[in-house]
């Protein structure tokens, strides 16, 4: 699953230096035949407000595909090479040329309506960057209190994994050792190792280092309002839908191929409109 034009520069310019004007502002319209997103971008996310404002302000997303629909996941578009795109083309890798510097903020997170950036995964992407266009709106599931807590624990047991595959890319020997293990299908031995390995780095950075717990707030919101709470961290967040829940469960539901895509076009027009 992340510029403004030269004249908008110049109005924020303006803004700063007089302070008697009010700061311009701006929501989103995500057109579709099921109906109309209206989408709030998020301040504290400067770098993906700006280049989406860019992109939609130059009609890029126009006629573009939501091109991968998952119900009780998410809907994602902004692959360039969706537009008119054959129903047999297999999209999902396309984008302007570019890409950005992830921009996580704690405030912000997978609640359903969240908009956040599409990204490739981190053993290509290790600094998490954001493609320059593709979106993903999330849908996502109400959770109950267990499937909250059951999360949290995995997470923090993904964080120690994750710890752990760092530690062996980042040192040669220890590499070629469990390169040369997997090569001999010495899987115990690996995990053995994997196991020293983590008891090492737990104790050299004290548990609360790998320990993960939503806050109260945010678990009631996955319990009420629903989510994908496994994608916190992992992809920028930066804005979220404000009027039109509805609409992403509807596209969210229609029939999809194996790929994800829908089996009908889904069209999207996006309007940039000041408050």
């Amino acid at each position: 699953m992340r510029k403004l034009t030269f004249v908008l520069i110049l109005a924020a310019i303006f803004v700063a230096s007089c302070n008697t004007t009010p700061e311009i502002d701006y929501d989103v319209l995500v057109k579709t035949e099921y109906g109309d997103l209206k989408i709030k971008l998020y301040d504290e996310t400067p770098k993906h407000k700006e280049n989406f404002l860019k992109l939609a302000n130059e009609g890029f997303f126009n006629d573009l595909l939501f091109h991968r629909v998952i119900k009780d996941f998410m809907i994602q578009g902004g692959d360039p090479e969706s537009k008119n795109a054959k129903p047999d083309a297999m999209l999902g890798a396309g984008g302007p040329g570019y890409t950005l510097p992830a921009e996580f903020n704690p405030k912000f997170y997978h609640k359903k309506g969240a908009l956040a950036a599409a990204r490739q995964g981190d053993e290509m992407n290790p600094k998490k960057e954001s493609s320059g266009s593709q979106f993903y709106i999330v849908q996502g599931k109400v959770y109950t209190a267990e499937e909250i807590t059951s999360l949290e624990e995995q997470i923090a047991q993904g964080k120690k994994g994750n710890a752990v595959g760092n530690y062996i890319r980042n040192n040669p020997e220890m590499l070629a050792k469990f390169q040369a293990m997997q090569a001999n299908a010495e899987f115990a031995k690996m995990d053995s190792v994997a196991a020293e390995i983590e008891a090492k780095l737990v104790a050299e950075m004290g548990k609360a280092a790998f320990k993960f717990a939503l806050s109260d707030s945010i678990k009631k919101v996955y319990q009420t309002i629903g989510g994908t709470p496994f994608l916190d961290n992992e992809y920028t967040v930066f804005g979220e839908v404000v009027e039109g829940l509805n609409v992403i469960d509807s596209i969210a539901k229609v029939n999809a191929n194996g790929a994800s895509r829908p089996m009908k076009d889904i069209k999207m027009t996006v309007e940039v409109r000041k408050k």
